[in-house]
């Protein structure tokens, strides 16, 4: 496993087709969101300017034929931080993101890597890393083959299981 930069994780949409995203956790405690989602917990308005230079990436790189696919394992009834991050789904959408669902219930049987990730194409891995208390802990580029498919296994499993946004919030 190597440490990559956030500008190495983002070059790597630009040499792949396509860019699966695996979300795990119910609760993440990233610092650039403590405030926005404080904000939402209070009922206050918020310009998504923090949330802005992702939504550019997003749009550079779906301009560009990747296509860019997120996959929330979610617990239900949700989390807090799970209905925030529904309210951001409409510009990730706007921006070429698809995203979808899959009730944790309904995933049992699928052997979950411990991590979150990035799979690039078939065979690039970048693990989004978290230390304990959901604080981000970077990435890193992971090239364990037994690893590497082991994700693919997951993404073919649970992707076709998954349920568009647009179908799940209303529900």
């Amino acid at each position: 496993m190597e440490p990559i930069t956030y500008e190495q994780f983002k070059n790597m949409f630009h040499s792949s087709r396509r860019a699966w995203h695996l979300e795990l956790r119910d609760v993440y405690n990233v610092e650039t969101e403590e405030i926005p989602f404080g904000k939402w917990l209070k009922g206050e308005s918020d310009d998504l300017g923090w949330h802005q230079e992702w939504l550019d990436h997003l749009r550079e790189v779906t301009t560009l034929g990747v296509r860019v696919e997120r996959l929330r394992i979610v617990t239900e009834p949700h989390t807090r931080y799970i209905r925030w991050e529904m309210t951001l789904n409409p510009g990730n959408i706007e921006a070429g993101e698809e995203i979808r669902y899959l009730p944790r219930h309904e995933a049992e049987d699928i052997g979950f890597p411990a991590e979150d990730c990035w799979l690039f194409d078939d065979d690039g891995l970048v693990l989004s890393l978290f230390e304990p208390d959901g604080r981000s802990g970077g990435f890193a580029l992971e090239d364990d083959p037994e690893l590497i498919a082991r994700y693919r296994t997951v993404r073919d499993q649970a992707w076709s299981r998954g349920i568009p946004h647009a179908v799940y919030v209303t529900e």
